[in-house]
């Protein structure tokens, strides 16, 4: 796990000038590599990279690595998991350390890039330089684990792990992108390729992209989410549920045992759930030695998952370590988020996923996760409850749905928490929820829905129009279907966890977890995806995955085998903070500064009128905005940051 950062000129600008550039960059990432710190020069490349050291600590895995020849140099920022694989298979060669970057350099002076690249088994983001064709390779892993931003300013190149180093390179045009503002207020994430800034793009999972001397080319796939998910359909898993049992279990403890290759200490994030406790169950079966796992706790009992996580280390006998969050904790991290994040970034849990990675890099410098178990194995209560909820909504005409909708915001959340707290003792474990009142103010929203995909688009989004009712000046171009997100056939629910895997997780999920543990130098590593477990998984039919109100049957199933299903078997909370009366009381005197009318309407983005409704409704109670909210407010809290002094025009 490291930093990477490059500058690719067709001309020839001065050395001293693009090293001082170079260094300005890779000095924007050294949180992602604190170890050590190496610069290559060649006529038109200047590459930087930033080492946290995991295989092979000593110099022999030190990067950038050129080959013995001297034709090709590479810069890796992640694990190859399958790397001794790849060694053998290279055959006999004068190694001069055991690091998986040689393996994957010697592997591209073997065999096309291309080839290299589908036979990488991991998370990575790379450059790769061939000194005799004046070539230059980058490339991002299948799952979009590791991240690579990119800008094309005509004769220069520009590349990197994290948009700070771009934005550090002094001809870099920082104009804001406003498709992207919009874009980021109904997800709370920017979505690829999209920046925040209209001058930089995301390489997106599966793709490379190559610069030659007939200058950049378009970003090209060597591996396709969409044929993969469609290949499953046309061919599903032919064996029984006994038979898929067995399968999911070789590959995940393949993957798992892969992912505990370090030459440094390793552990496991545990909430308790499903996902993470898989995990650590099968890490405590592969591994003789300690496993240690790691959790954070809340004083507030509605977001409190250490109890769960507590019982499941001891029964897998691990060696288990707590964190209490209390406000002034995650309280304390708020300013830091504009700089941890580089772009507005407004998934709540990140304060939380901060602040257990701060916990868990005291301790390991490599941690395992269980990122990806709801997206592969149907573990959203969207996946489980909206086709059924599809069914009968259609039976209504829109005016009865909108009309229900409005009734159903017309009761403050509060109310409906305190009912269903009344009657919960009554109901089915599955069907008990943390924060009724607001998942029933998210299904008002998504009432109107005029198909499935509308509807999967409401439950999904914060701000469901901020075109028409948030944004100032010209109307953003909004979108409409994706044509990289059709199906050629398969459920409402496939088309679901597709989509959440080719958008939510790489944009948000993996975000989120990426920028919180290397912000601290920690290390994540996510079993679960492994392509080869992802590939199996969209082989599977629906009726393997989720029955009505409940989904990961297989995983849940698979966890039995390891942990008594008691210990586990509880609602989905998520991972999540009392946000909502935080902003009413400890975040209020900083949220009522970035949300002045004054001060939005100065800045140029935001309509000041329905974002002061939405502020006094939550302050009142007659509304739960908190995620609404906490959009606008991580927008302002970046632009305060990095968009420049207050009263100058921000807008591109």
């Amino acid at each position: 796990m490291c930093g990477i950062a490059g500058i690719h000129n067709r001309g020839n600008e001065p050395g001293p000038a693009r090293e001082a550039a170079l260094r300005a960059m890779t000095g924007c990432l050294a949180h992602r590599g604190p170890d050590s710190h190496g610069l290559f020069f060649d006529r038109h490349l200047a590459l930087g990279h930033r080492r946290l050291a995991i295989l092979d600590l000593s110099e022999a895995g030190a990067q950038p690595m050129t080959s013995a020849d001297g034709r090709y140099t590479l810069a890796l920022n992640g694990e190859i998991y399958n790397h001794i694989v790849l060694r053998q298979e290279l055959g006999t060669q004068d190694w001069r350390g055991h690091s998986d970057t040689e393996t994957v350099l010697a592997a591209f002076c073997r065999w096309q890039p291309e080839q290299v690249l589908e036979r990488l088994r991991g998370m990575f983001a790379l450059a790769l330089w061939d000194a005799h064709e004046s070539v230059l390779l980058l490339a991002r892993d299948r799952m979009g684990e590791k991240p690579l931003y990119y800008a094309d300013m005509g004769d220069t190149l520009l590349f990197a792990s994290e948009l700070k180093a771009l934005r550090a390179h002094p001809a870099f045009p920082p104009d804001i992108d406003r498709d992207a503002v919009a874009a980021y207020l109904r997800r709370s994430c920017v979505p690829a390729p999209l920046t925040i800034y209209a001058g930089a793009r995301k390489l997106l999972p599966g793709h490379f992209l190559r610069l030659t001397s007939a200058g950049l080319g378009r970003p090209e796939p060597y591996w396709s989410l969409r044929e993969v998910v469609e290949r499953g359909e046309r061919a599903p898993f032919s064996g029984g549920p006994d038979q898929a049992l067995d399968e999911l279990d070789r590959l995940l403890r393949e993957a798992v045992q892969g992912q505990m290759l370090s030459d440094v200490p390793l552990g496991a994030l545990l909430s308790g759930g499903i996902d993470s406790s898989l995990v650590a169950a099968i890490m405590r079966a592969e591994h003789s030695g300690v496993v240690r796992t790691f959790t954070v706790g809340s004083d507030d009992p509605a977001y409190d998952e250490s109890g769960p996580a507590r019982a499941v280390a001891r029964h897998l006998g691990t060696e288990h370590t707590e964190l209490r969050v209390r406000p002034r904790d995650a309280l304390g991290l708020v300013p830091l988020l504009a700089d941890i994040y580089d772009e507005p970034f407004a998934d709540a849990s990140q304060l939380p996923t901060r602040l257990i990675c701060a916990l868990t890099r005291e301790h390991v410098t490599v941690c395992l996760s269980g990122d990806g178990g709801d997206e592969l194995f149907a573990g959203y209560n969207r996946h489980v409850w909206a086709p059924g909820l599809w069914r009968r909504l259609r039976c209504f005409p829109a005016p009865l749905r909108r009309a229900l909708a409005a009734l159903i915001r017309a009761v403050p959340p509060c109310r409906m928490d305190a009912a269903f707290g009344f009657f919960s003792p009554l109901l089915p474990g599955r069907l008990r929820q943390r924060t009724p009142g607001q998942k029933l103010h998210k299904l008002a929203q998504a009432l109107p829905a005029s198909d499935q995909k509308e509807l999967y688009a409401l439950l999904a989004s914060i701000w469901p129009d901020p075109a028409t009712l948030l944004l100032q000046g010209r109307e953003p171009f909004l979108p409409g279907a994706d044509p990289a997100l059709e199906l050629s056939g398969g459920s409402f629910q496939r088309w679901m966890r597709f989509a959440d895997t080719a958008t939510y997780l790489p944009d948000d999920i993996l975000v989120k977890v990426d920028r919180a543990a290397m912000s601290v130098s920690l290390e994540t590593r996510a079993p679960y995806l492994d392509h080869k477990v992802a590939e199996f998984a969209w082989s599977l039919p629906d009726a393997l995955l989720s029955e009505p109100g409940r989904g990961k049957l297989l995983l849940r199933r698979l966890l039995e085998r390891y942990v008594p299903p008691e210990l586990t078997e509880r609602p989905k909370t998520g991972f999540g903070v009392p946000l909502g009366s935080w902003l009413r009381s400890e975040l209020r005197p900083w949220a009522e500064e970035l949300l002045a009318p004054q001060r939005l309407e100065r800045e140029g983005f935001f309509r000041s009128a329905p974002i002061r409704a939405a502020w006094q409704e939550h302050l009142s109670g007659r509304a739960d905005n908190e995620y609404r909210l906490w959009n606008i407010l991580m927008f302002q809290s970046w632009l305060e940051r990095w968009g420049g002094a207050p009263g100058e025009d921000f807008a591109s």
